[in-house]
């Protein structure tokens, strides 16, 4: 099991222990987190799953591809060039145990 701890702006927290393989979008939809949408089901076509990646936890992530920079160019919350992600293209596993990130106050 990975660690996935969801920030929230009101001071909130959700800690979820995650199956490897699971996206960050996933696993916050699965799990009723406030904050993640995931209006298109995790095929980077929505923006509705924009996370902010805590400093800490950036180098052990995949480079962000071609598809996933043109969405978060659409995000309701203003991008953050170095830690704007898509939490459907975030995923879990032995590379990735733990992460946290800052949910945006407004995905649409």
């Amino acid at each position: 099991m990975a660690k996935v701890t969801f920030n929230h702006g009101d001071g909130s927290v959700d800690v979820l222990d995650v199956d490897p393989g699971t996206s960050l979008m996933r696993a916050a939809v699965t799990n009723g987190v406030a904050g993640i949408v995931g209006e298109c089901g995790g095929q980077a076509m929505c923006a509705t799953c924009h996370v902010y990646v805590r400093p800490e936890y950036l180098d052990g992530l995949p480079e962000v591809s071609a598809d996933e920079d043109e969405m978060l160019e659409c995000t309701a919350e203003p991008r953050d060039d170095s830690r704007s992600r898509l939490g459907c293209q975030i995923q879990v596993g032995p590379e990735l145990e733990e992460i946290a990130v800052d949910v945006p106050d407004n995905q649409t």
